[in-house]
């Protein structure tokens, strides 16, 4: 059984709506669009692409899917992600969208989505799923995720969808990563832990 890695671009308040583009992703009027670009450095973007080289197949929402499929297969052959995306399967979970899909190597799940991506690790070794909040908070709340790599980006914006939204499942996370990059952004790679425990500081 391969394991799911979730990646995600975060503000310090947690917001992770459309980090990369102005238009990227307006829902709810959300006005900030494109706040991770001013804060992106070379060696941060180079650390990024070797993490991401670890993947054999892409998972995506609906959304993310549009953005990626209207980019990424027509995107310049210099940028090292784009034989990356390109080259892997990639899988969507979506009830509206159909077969077949204008990204070459795409495939809409079906049925039920614990079950769905159950299959998709057993066919792969690293699933990779990149933003698709909708979507993670689907994963989270089915324990599915194996990894979560946040990259935590020194601005605060106040509003946007959160990667923990209300109702998330109590989890504890074991931090297995933690580096710091030139533009002051942060890597906190974590791994699932088991269900919090609690004690009560007043009786020390």
């Amino acid at each position: 059984m391969g394991k799911l890695v979730v990646t995600e671009f975060v503000t310090l308040d947690g917001v992770a709506q459309a980090p990369g583009a102005p238009e990227e992703d307006r829902e709810d009027g959300f006005a900030f669009g494109g706040w991770q670009a001013p804060l992106i450095d070379e060696e941060s973007g180079e650390v990024m692409f070797e993490a991401a080289k670890g993947m054999d197949a892409l998972l995506l929402g609906r959304k993310t899917y549009d953005i990626f499929a209207g980019y990424w297969p027509t995107a310049p052959k210099e940028i090292p992600f784009t034989d990356l995306l390109n080259g892997v399967p990639k899988y969507v979970a979506s009830r509206s969208l159909t077969e077949p899909l204008s990204w070459s190597g795409s495939t809409v799940l079906d049925g039920d989505l614990a079950e769905a991506i159950a299959e998709v690790k057993a066919r792969h070794r690293e699933v990779h799923v990149i933003g698709s909040l909708d979507l993670l908070q689907s994963l989270l709340g089915a324990e599915l995720v194996d990894q979560l790599s946040l990259w935590v980006y020194p601005v605060v914006l106040g509003a946007g969808k959160r990667v923990f939204e209300p109702g998330i499942v109590p989890t504890t996370l074991t931090l297995t990563k933690s580096v710091t990059y030139p533009g002051g952004s942060v890597n906190l790679v974590f791994s699932p832990a088991g269900r919090p425990s609690f004690g009560d500081m007043s009786a020390q």
